[in-house]
């Protein structure tokens, strides 16, 4: 299939910043896009602080193509030493509640909002969510999911562009357009929440239970080109990601490295 390139039409970002976005439809040619962005990511230094302390950047993982994709909040003390998101106990909890649904990870891709470990596993700072959420919207973009799943506040709050909190909004789906594609976005609670009040697994099997059906209903109707989105996401600006100071770029990214399915 021959790649085909659309350009969306100039919308305004959370600072007013206009945008031009890419949307690539091929899937071979985007998970070839995706891979370019992972190398810009690996060596970003826009937070110094998580670029001084973490061990590597967790990019994401899973299936390029998913209709399914999960966004968390940060990585673990695990996932900063594997490079891989939802690798700790809440990955285990994860992976259970997908096998009870008929789905594994190689049928969704996972991410989270920042891609580095806060110290002492901390919250993420607003400015270190800022910093990031130009490379989530980028994944967005081409993956093309048609239900992202929220896991947790910071992820919810971030794609929803609104301070409402999960527990009033967790199992409620609703069709957003983020930059150029229009979604469903579901928001459910962190796994993490199961681990630490127990009576809170049965709400995340009640949330997770409705993920098939959503899945089946036909995509959104996309946006018009030269529409403008909302909420609208300022394009990445990727090209002010640098190395390591006096260091060398990383390698070219594989299917491996980068925990493609």
């Amino acid at each position: 299939m021959t790649a085909i390139t659309q350009v969306a039409g100039s919308a305004p970002g959370p600072a007013g910043r206009g945008t031009k976005v890419e949307v690539v439809s091929d899937a071979g040619h985007r998970r070839e896009e995706l891979k370019a962005v992972w190398e810009q990511a690996s060596a970003c230094q826009k937070c110094p602080q998580l670029a001084s302390t973490r061990q590597t950047v967790v990019f994401g993982a899973g299936n390029a193509d998913a209709d399914l994709m999960f966004v968390g909040e940060a990585p673990g003390a695990r996932e900063d030493e594997r490079g891989l998101p939802f690798v700790g106990q809440a990955g285990r909890l994860l992976d259970q509640l997908l096998g009870e649904i008929g789905l594994e990870r190689g049928d969704v891709f996972i991410a989270n909002t920042l891609m580095c470990r806060p110290p002492g596993n901390r919250d993420p700072l607003p400015q270190e969510i800022d910093n990031c959420q130009d490379y989530l919207f980028r994944k967005l973009e081409l993956i093309r999911p048609k239900v992202v799943c929220t896991l947790g506040n910071f992820s919810t709050k971030l794609l929803r562009g609104d301070p409402t909190g999960i527990t009033r909004l967790h199992g409620r789906e609703e069709i957003r357009t983020i930059g150029p594609l229009a979604l469903r976005l579901y928001p459910i609670f962190h796994p993490a929440a199961a681990l630490y009040t127990p009576r809170m697994l049965e709400t995340l099997r009640e949330d997770f239970a409705r993920l098939p059906e959503l899945l089946a209903l036909d995509a959104p109707p996309q946006p018009e080109p030269d529409a403008p989105p909302e909420p609208a996401v300022p394009e990445p600006e990727l090209a002010a990601v640098t190395a390591e100071p006096g260091g060398e770029p990383e390698p070219p990214a594989d299917d491996a490295q980068l925990g493609l399915f």
